[in-house]
Order: structure tokens, then C-alpha cells, then sequence
């Protein structure tokens, strides 16, 4: 039976909106003969995941050294054994269908890596779009790397909704080592290395909300920033140029 594997990393201030994005899981309803795994990941050992994840079998909870979540992701990746890797944060949701829309996609041999419209999910409940989505279709190797590039290092899709084929995520290395932007390495790296898919229907519901790591003062020092941004940007361009010399 095939299988996509879902993870999520888990740090304190998340955690009253896991059951929420199990709820979301849950909900998905995948093509025939699929199955979904859920590996939730604690970014320490202080067992904060003890007793509060649902008994089920596909529900797969763990813990390991604090290293942030690119560390985290890269351990539950570890215990995962699905051919598709999808990535979920904690306080985030996925929409009706997420799943199955990648996996769809991910039918054609010529796309390695999905990513969706998303929608800002506001204290209050409603919702906002973006008008800057790129279409529904194809995304052509550098074309994300490039948006990037040129608007402040400001991605033309969300790097949180990325579903990826477990060989490509292998081959680049994972996660980077990073204290955050993790995510965003990833994507632009799988953008510089191969062909996408962007799915204009929206997959994930972004959580705003005051404690998110996005909001951070740390996160968000200007020459911290800076750094990881340099360093995305020269790995991406480094997988680019060697993938250019082959051909």
C-alpha cells in the first residue's frame, strides 16, 4: 500500500493546536489503495507529546535532542516510510482534498515536488488569500528561486506546503541545518534541481496567531536573517549550476 508520510515538528508553544491538525489529517480522503502516516516530532526530550496524540497506529509520535525543526523534521523523517514526504506545521491545517491533489500530481513521473495556495487563518476565524499565487500548473526548475531573488527573499509560494518525493528530499540533503527558513531551503533547492507543481487550489490554512516562530524577534533579526538567506541562496544556485554543467 502506498503511503504518504506527514510531519510535523513540535516545540511547546504549539501544541494546544495539535489535535486541530490531526483533525485536518484525519479528514483527508485519499485515492484508492493510499494511506497517510502522521510522524510528529518533538524538538526535545521533556516528553511533551505524552498522552495528548490520539491511540492509533498511523499516528507515530516522537522525540530527540533539541536541534530546532529542521533537526526535528530530519528524525521524524528518519521513522517515516512513505514514498511521498509532506510537510505539516503544528499550528497549521490541511484543506479538504490536500493530499489526494498532490499525490495526483506527483502521477506524472516528470514532477518531483508539489506546493498550494494557502490561506491566512486569522485569530477570528475568517480567512485571506494572496493575489500573487503563481498558476495552477507546471513550475519550471529556478522560476521560484528566482521570484525570491528579486522581491527581498520573499518566496512566490509557501515552502510549509511542500510535498516531495522521498528519493529528491534524500538526494538534497533534507532540511537544512538552520535555526529557521529550514523550509525555505528546501524548496528552492528542490526548485533549482527539478520540475514542480503548483496546485491553485488552497491545500493549507497558515495559522496567524502571536506566538508563532515567524513572529519572533529572533526570527526576524535582520542579520541572522540575512545569513540564512545567503546561505539558501548559495546552495540553490550551487544545485542550479551543477544540474546546468550536466546538460
Amino acid at each position: 500500500m502506498p503511503v504518504i508520510s506527514v510531519i510535523t515538528p513540535v516545540h511547546p508553544p504549539s501544541l494546544p493546536y495539535l489535535a486541530e491538525a490531526h483533525a485536518s489529517l484525519a479528514a483527508q480522503e485519499l485515492p484508492d489503495g493510499w494511506t497517510w502516516e502522521w510522524l510528529v516530532q518533538e524538538d526535545g526530550e521533556t516528553g511533551l507529546l505524552d498522552d495528548v496524540l490520539p491511540d492509533e497506529e498511523r499516528v507515530l509520535p516522537g522525540s530527540g535532542r533539541q536541534g530546532g525543526p529542521g533537526v526535528a523534521r530530519m528524525l521524524a523523517l528518519s521513522r517515516s516510510s512513505g514514498e511521498l514526504i509532506k510537510a505539516l506545521d503544528a499550528d497549521d491545517l490541511l484543506a479538504p482534498g490536500a493530499l489526494a491533489r498532490d499525490i495526483a500530481a506527483l502521477e506524472d513521473p516528470a514532477i518531483d515536488w508539489t506546493t498550494c495556495r494557502v490561506l491566512d487563518l486569522l485569530p477570528d476565524g475568517t480567512t485571506v488569500g494572496f493575489d500573487t499565487d503563481p498558476e495552477e500548473g507546471p513550475i519550471e526548475r529556478g522560476a521560484i528561486l528566482r521570484h525570491w531573488q528579486r522581491n527581498d527573499y520573499l518566496s512566490s509560494v509557501v515552502a510549509g506546503t511542500l510535498c516531495i518525493r522521498r528519493g529528491l528530499l534524500l538526494e538534497l540533503g533534507g532540511w537544512m541545518a538552520l535555526p529557521a527558513s529550514e523550509d525555505t531551503g528546501l524548496i528552492l533547492a528542490a526548485n533549482a534541481s527539478s520540475a514542480g507543481y503548483f496546485v491553485a487550489t488552497c491545500g493549507m490554512y497558515y495559522r496567524k496567531w502571536d506566538g508563532q516562530v515567524t513572529r519572533s524577534a529572533a526570527h526576524n533579526d535582520a542579520a541572522e536573517r540575512l545569513s540564512r538567506m545567503k546561505l539558501i541562496e548559495e546552495r540553490a544556485e550551487t544545485i542550479l549550476a551543477g544540474l546546468h554543467g550536466r546538460t
